[in-house]
C-alpha cells in the first residue's frame, strides 16, 4: 500500500513539473500565419506610389511559380519561394524578362499594433538578406522581433533593400 502511495504521488508530481515547461514552449512558437501562395508585384503596386503599409513594391513587374511559409509568435519565419522572377512581359526590358536581378531576398513582416499611447500604428520588422539564385529561387529562414500586439499580419518577399516582390495573399 505504501509502495502504491508512493508510486502514486511521484506520477502526480511529474506531471506537474512538466506541465509548466510543456505550456512555455508551445505559448511561444505556436503558429500564427502559414501559407502556400505568395502574389507577385504588379501594377498599380509597383514602385513608391501604391505602396503597402509603408513597403515599396519592386519597381518592375514579377511572377512567381511557388511559396510556402509560416510566421511563429516568437518571431521565427520560414519562406521558400520559387520561381520568383522579373515578368516575362512590358515594360520588362525583354533581355531581364524571366530573370531574378537581385542577389539575394529577404522578408519584411508587417504587423498592425498600437503605440505606448494607444494608438493604431503599423510595425514592420525586417530579416536578414537570404541567397537568392538566377532563376529566384531562395529559403528565408531567420527570426524577427514582433511587436508584443500583432494583428493582421502580412508577409513581403523583398529585394535587400526592401521593395517587395511578393506578398501573402493571390
Amino acid at each position: 500500500m505504501k509502495r502504491r502511495l508512493t508510486l502514486l504521488v511521484a506520477s502526480v508530481l511529474a506531471v506537474f513539473l512538466a506541465l509548466p515547461v510543456a505550456v512555455a514552449s508551445a505559448g511561444g512558437g505556436r503558429k500564427i500565419l502559414s501559407f502556400d501562395e505568395l502574389a507577385p508585384v504588379t501594377e498599380p503596386y509597383t514602385g513608391a506610389g501604391n505602396a503597402i503599409r509603408g513597403v515599396p513594391g519592386g519597381g518592375l513587374p514579377w511572377e512567381i511559380e511557388s511559396a510556402q511559409g509560416d510566421l511563429r509568435s516568437d518571431g521565427r519565419l520560414q519562406i521558400t519561394v520559387e520561381g520568383l522572377v522579373l515578368a516575362r512581359r512590358a515594360p520588362v526590358p525583354v533581355e531581364r524578362q524571366g530573370t531574378n536581378p537581385a542577389p539575394g531576398f529577404k522578408a519584411v513582416v508587417s504587423c498592425l499594433s498600437a503605440s505606448p499611447e494607444g494608438t493604431a500604428t503599423t510595425v514592420n520588422v525586417a530579416t536578414a538578406t537570404a541567397p537568392a539564385t538566377s532563376a529566384g529561387d531562395a529559403v528565408i529562414k531567420d527570426k524577427v522581433r514582433l511587436p508584443s500586439s500583432c494583428l493582421a499580419p502580412i508577409v513581403f518577399v523583398t529585394s535587400p533593400d526592401g521593395a517587395w516582390f511578393a506578398v501573402t495573399g493571390q
